[in-house]
């Protein structure tokens, strides 16, 4: 059997990942679907994850280290009381504390020292290469290496609503942010430790999750289902949001 041409698309299709789908996932599921060419994706989403995956096609691929490089929305919920070696609702829990003494008053108080351009320790699982090797990949193996701090900017870090050991929140970043990373810091700052559960991501520069499709919905659509949400890389030159990059200058 002669074998399905493959299509030459180019431009951006925004997803809506659901959870338990990797980004790799969504991106074959899409390759695979509608037989195209070259398929990438700017940023990835964790597996407990949902949200906005800008997806590249064809050409468009040519523009993901500009695209990756456009601040981040996140909305989630973490919970203080419980450390994990993921960082995560997903790892294994790796210490308790009894967080009742932390008052809402503490936890904003902690959360606004948080905003503005600091260093970040990115986690043992994250893609992240050391000597080559993703550190995922030595994270399963039970091993722990010295990770550089990275530059990174938070100009946004709501408490949305708060439940103590829970609450949920809101951040705006840079790219290069690992919320967990920053969920996990948070508790340390109340020294009772904490783990993101949540985690959800709304937006990436001028792109938002209410203009993408679910997985199911990419499931289904024809060929020409595909090219009516495609965004045409003629496109590109006006995304540039006002202010973009200018967070951490304001702080």
């Amino acid at each position: 059997m002669a074998r399905a041409p493959l299509h030459h698309i180019d431009g951006i299709l925004l997803v809506d990942k659901a959870p338990d789908w990797t980004s790799h996932d969504v991106v074959s599921c899409v390759r695979r679907r509608f037989n195209l060419s070259k398929t990438g994706h700017c940023g990835t989403l964790d597996p407990l994850a949902t949200g906005l995956l800008v997806l590249l096609l064809g050409k468009g691929t040519k523009h993901q280290e500009r695209l990756m490089s456009e601040d981040k929305v996140y909305a989630g919920t973490l919970r203080l009381g419980i450390e994990t070696d993921s960082q995560d609702r997903t790892g294994k829990v790796t210490a308790t504390a009894d967080p009742s003494a932390v008052t809402e008053e503490q936890l904003r108080s902690a959360a606004s020292r948080f905003l503005g351009e600091q260093l970040q320790t990115p986690p043992m699982v994250s893609a992240l290469k050391k000597d080559g090797r993703p550190l995922y990949a030595l994270a399963r193996q039970g091993k722990v290496v010295e990770r550089e701090p990275r530059r990174v900017c938070i100009s946004r870090f709501d408490l949305t609503r708060i439940a103590l050991p829970e609450a949920d929140f809101l951040v705006h970043c840079s790219k290069g942010t690992y919320i967990r990373t920053l969920c996990a810091d948070l508790g340390q700052a109340l020294g009772c430790g904490a783990h993101m559960s949540e985690l959800r991501r709304l937006s990436s520069g001028v792109f938002h999750v209410e203009n993408a499709a679910s997985v199911e919905a990419v499931k289904n659509w024809t060929l020409d289902d595909l090219l009516q949400h495609v965004i045409p890389l003629e496109h590109l030159p006006s995304l540039k949001s006002p202010g973009e990059h200018d967070a951490c200058r304001r702080h």
